[in-house]
């Protein structure tokens, strides 16, 4: 039987749980001299989803993934992913990036991949994947976009299916899905169906049940077909409204007609900066115009003319927080700051309605060890699984509360509450000792 959670966790307003629009950044694992490696911690918090990017294949594979934070010790990296998931954000990593080619050639080599990708997701703990193939690592030679024909496509939509499966029955609760493909691979579809154009329909659609958002890369695209027929160029307000009413309200092409896609599902993906893309790039005042367009709430901006409004846009996402962060190719941050002013939205930390994060540490410990609170409180205290399942309750001294030595690994969410009405809450890690 699931234990009771205790009263005062039941007030507790968790802010992602009630937004409608998110604001979705790639991290990268890098370090460019224009936009150089960041921090997690040093994350804007006006992001909502974090996408880590990205893991790779191992050198000599195209399906033995793996992944290493390349400027962060392990641990620390793990701590910060738990530090921003104990504020109500997601944190995903990335399957792919322009330079990695992704290939399931045999039913051994996709087992391979899911097996890599879930031994990923265990060991930071994060909320699910993001799929961001380029390049040849997705191409179409036929069939349809509901009847696929290529090994490669099939085998990938079957592994990510099963990772979604494992991923549930380990936490309890589903895997977050998104995708980022190039338009060609997607509104490309509209021109031509076959190698590159359209082959991202066939595993859109088989897995549309799974997405939560599909934001297209609408920039180093050039010019595409809009479902009016008439041609638009990136890096205008019409490109983002036209390209996102496509998938908004489905198109045909050579393979069959993609079925449109909930807005709640879709949102628009823009470099953070000039130099962020070799194109595509669009100032805040356009891109607002674009924005509040879709939504209902301006004037139309340029000649194409939407079908209907769509206030449940998902929202926004950027490659990348590491060029958003940087003023030397924009204002710092101003793709964060469009979205605020748009969507109307802060997610800065002392929004966040009495909860602090993180004051509990260290956020990565072994079974028995000591859990330090913020101040010197007696606080009620109580240690949550995946599932929602209460694993361990009791009372802080001085502090301090004790682990039990019988917790399992993995990963948890850790909340504290004292009598004056103060909350704290942080995701912490277990190892094994």
């Amino acid at each position: 039987m699931r234990a009771l959670i205790p009263a005062f966790l039941l007030a507790i307003p968790f802010m992602a749980s009630a937004q409608v629009h998110d604001l979705v950044g790639y991290w990268h694992n890098w370090n460019d001299a224009n936009a150089p490696y960041l921090q997690l911690d040093q994350t804007d918090p006006r992001y909502t989803i974090i996408d880590i990017a990205f893991a790779e294949p191992l050198a000599g594979t195209t399906h033995n993934m793996v992944f290493t934070p390349s400027g962060t010790p392990q641990n620390e990296f793990i701590a910060a992913v738990g530090a921003l998931q104990a504020q109500g954000k997601k944190v995903i990593i990335s399957i792919g990036g322009a330079n990695a080619t992704v290939h399931l050639d045999s039913d051994a080599e996709r087992d391979e991949f899911v097996s890599s990708m879930l031994d990923i997701i265990t060991t930071y703990g994060f909320d699910g994947i993001d799929i961001d193939l380029e390049g040849s690592s997705v191409s179409s030679t036929g069939g349809t976009i509901i009847s696929p024909v290529d090994a490669p496509i099939i085998r990938l939509i079957d592994a990510i299916e099963a990772i979604g499966d494992a991923f549930e029955v380990q936490n309890g609760v589903p895997m977050m899905l998104t995708m980022a493909p190039e338009t060609a691979y997607v509104q490309g579809g509209m021109s031509a169906f076959g190698g590159i154009w359209g082959a991202y329909l066939p595993i859109i659609d088989a897995l549309r049940d799974r997405i939560d958002i599909l934001h297209v890369q609408l920039y180093n695209s050039g010019s595409m077909y809009g479902i009016d027929g008439s041609i638009y160029t990136q890096g205008t307000a019409d490109f983002i409204v036209s390209q996102t009413e496509a998938v908004l309200q489905g198109f045909g092409t050579g393979g069959g007609f993609f079925g449109p896609l909930p807005a709640e599902k879709v949102a628009i993906g823009l470099p953070a900066c000039q130099n962020a893309a070799g194109g595509g790039y669009v100032d805040p005042t356009d891109l607002a115009a674009a924005v509040e367009y879709l939504l209902g709430t301006g004037p139309q901006p340029g000649s194409y003319q939407r079908l209907s409004t769509y206030p449940s846009l998902r929202g926004l996402m950027t490659w990348s927080i590491n060029w958003d962060a940087v003023s030397s190719c924009a204002t710092s941050f101003e793709l964060a700051q469009s979205y605020e002013d748009i969507f109307g939205i802060s997610t800065s930390l002392d929004t966040n309605a009495g909860i602090t994060s993180p004051a509990i540490w260290p956020t990565v410990l072994s079974p028995g060890a000591t859990l330090h609170v913020e101040g010197q409180d007696e606080f009620n205290a109580i240690l949550i699984d995946p599932t929602g399942r209460t694993v361990m309750n009791g009372t802080t001294f001085n502090g301090n509360i004790a682990l039990s030595e019988g917790i399992a690994p993995g990963h948890y969410i850790f909340f504290a509450g004292s009598p004056s009405g103060k909350m704290l809450s942080s995701r912490i890690a277990i190892v094994a000792p």
